[in-house]
């Protein structure tokens, strides 16, 4: 097949673009800049995507790119607030092709896919719902990691850590505004405990008993300040202790 001569594109831009000056000028349409670039980067976008036809799989970086910018210059006035998702959405999306097309060699690109979906999921839920954005953004680089895990449970057991510890961060976000500090501190407490206790039952761990242990103990009583009789439970847990340390001081001597 013959190679298409770059002066036929240029030629083919610039009388698209003489086309659309014209019609504004002669008050037919409006922003006829913006529909040219639009058109452009979104003829660049489909273009490099024609090459995954050939297996030419790191296409998919500037072809959905360069198709969101498109699209994002094309997007209506009425819908900009969603602008940051699709573009983001688009960067996302090559992410994911390229690990669907290769899951055994590129598990990798799951993680920065699933942070850019989680930056456009937190954009397009904020508009509606600010206080879970971060939930939104958190939990769902949360969830990639544990999807992370399960591409391969005997290699990627690490993965698990950082998936528990930014979920429970995504829920902390949520807590801080319907309890108290020392109670959200709870709650952060138990999420890592159950990070451990994952690592430590799934993966086989034996030693992450102990951290989950004890942040499991750290966090119950965070937790359970929530309830009134834990007041009288704390005064006693002082006192006694208070007391033990007289019993010892004057026992020795």
């Amino acid at each position: 097949m013959k190679r298409l001569d770059p002066r036929i594109v240029f030629g083919i831009l610039l009388i698209a673009g003489g086309g659309l000056a014209l019609a504004q000028a002669m008050g037919l349409l409006e922003n006829a800049p913006a529909i040219f670039w639009g058109g452009v980067f979104l003829a660049a976008g489909l273009a490099f995507l024609s090459l995954l036809f050939g297996g030419h799989w790191w296409a998919s970086f500037p072809g959905f790119t360069l198709s969101a910018l498109g699209a994002l210059i094309l997007l209506p006035k009425q819908l900009e607030e969603f602008g940051g998702a699709l573009f983001l959405g688009g960067i996302a999306f090559s992410f994911w092709y390229v690990y669907f097309t290769g899951r055994e060699r590129r598990w990798w690109a799951m993680i920065p896919a699933g942070v850019l979906t989680a930056l456009a999921a937190m954009i397009v839920v904020a508009a509606r719902f600010e206080e879970f954005g971060g939930a939104i953004f958190l939990g769902g680089i949360g969830l990639s990691f544990f999807a992370v895990y399960l591409t391969s449970r005997a290699e990627r057991w690490w993965a698990l850590i950082p998936g528990g510890v930014l979920a429970t961060l995504g829920g902390m976000t949520i807590a801080a505004e319907r309890f108290g500090e020392f109670q959200t501190a709870g709650f952060f407490f138990l999420g890592l405990a159950a990070t451990f206790l994952l690592v430590a039952v799934l993966a086989g761990m034996k030693w992450a008993y102990w951290p989950a242990l004890v942040l499991g103990v750290m966090g119950f009583l965070g937790v359970a300040s929530l309830l009134d009789f834990m007041n009288y439970v704390w005064a006693a847990v002082l006192i006694a202790a208070g007391l033990f340390l007289l019993f010892r001081y004057f026992s020795k001597r």
